[in-house]
């Protein structure tokens, strides 16, 4: 594509972005929560005013001592994910069309969103780190070397700053959040720290929630736009979804440390193989990507490509093991 063609489409993007922002606006009214009514970390931990706090403590330790290794190191590369947020927050701004005043107190509805979006969020961080702390398990020093590490890194879900597949990506990555969320806590509750699954169900329904508006986002896109919208669906799953946590050890001691958590995610089917082809699956039917008629041939061409996607991925699912030993990080 030449450079004109370029400048086009994103021209074209922008508008459409900027058609949404009603929309977007709307969703921080109505599908996220005012943080005087939003649950906070504290209504899941021990409170260190009550008198019976070192007694709070040992029973959280000792519902925590039967949540198996590779479980607890699954859910502190969760939590290491969700504190990143001061990238995701920094991406969305540059994303071309969503804060063009580059105002982070404009009154616009994206802008509006991305800093509500990003609050809720900031909580399934804090609310982990916290309770993660507390079991004793975990070297907190080691979590946070890795935490810095990420933040210092950046993040790029290679989505060009085309505002579209930045849209498809939060769609995906939300729903595969949440269903890492609900995994560990199912996990959670048959280790007994039934206290810990409420947790994790409670961030996912967060995650539900956001996954629902991006999808909602995207589904008006495709009504306003479906050639443009098809094809950047098709360009971020051909490049495929990058997780947002991909650089955590880059640049340390142990490069390979997002492979050793992915591992362990696909080991003991917390996030699997399998469930990035759902998603895919969800979301073509969800967008109604085969009915879509009236497209014009490249767009034609993305559409037999994504229809075709997921069962791909789920013969691709079918043939992959799980490793049979993983390597485990960040425990004492």
């Amino acid at each position: 594509m030449k450079t004109g063609e370029i400048n086009y489409e994103i021209e074209k993007n922008i508008e459409v972005i900027t058609q949404l922002d009603g929309l977007v606006a709307d969703a921080v009214d109505n599908i996220l929560v005012d943080p005087d009514k939003c649950w906070q970390p504290s209504d899941f931990l021990p409170d260190f005013g009550d008198p019976n706090i070192h007694e709070e403590i040992k029973l959280l330790q000792k519902r925590a001592e039967g949540i198996p290794d590779t479980v607890l190191t699954s859910l502190i590369g969760n939590m290491i994910t969700e504190e990143a947020l001061p990238s995701y927050q920094t991406y969305f701004n540059m994303l071309e069309g969503v804060n063009p005043e580059r105002n982070l107190l404009s009154k616009a509805g994206w802008v509006r969103w991305s800093k509500s979006w990003t609050a809720e969020e900031n909580r399934h961080g804090d609310l982990l780190n916290k309770y993660l702390y507390m079991t004793g398990r975990v070297d907190m020093k080691a979590v946070e070397r890795t935490i810095h590490r990420l933040l210092t890194n950046g993040f790029d879900p290679n989505s060009g700053g085309d505002p579209y597949q930045a849209i498809v990506y939060t769609s995906f990555q939300e729903r595969a959040t949440k269903i890492s969320h609900v995994n560990t806590g199912k996990l959670a509750d048959i280790a007994g720290d039934t206290i810990l699954g409420r947790i994790c169900k409670q961030i996912a329904g967060d995650e539900a929630r956001h996954e629902k508006a991006y999808k909602s986002f995207m589904s008006r896109i495709f009504e306003i736009d479906p050639n443009g919208a098809i094809l950047a669906f098709e360009k971020l799953m051909r490049k495929q979804i990058v997780m947002p946590a991909v650089l955590m050890g880059e640049g340390s001691s142990n490069p390979s440390l997002f492979t050793q958590f992915s591992e362990i995610t696909q080991k003991v089917g917390i996030y699997t193989s399998w469930d990035y082809a759902r998603i895919i699956d969800h979301l073509v039917s969800l967008w109604k990507i085969e009915a879509l008629t009236g497209l014009d041939a490249a767009a034609a061409k993305a559409q037999d490509y994504l229809a075709k996607l997921a069962e791909r991925y789920m013969r691709v699912a079918d043939r992959m093991k799980a490793p049979e030993e993983v390597k485990l990080a960040w425990l004492k």
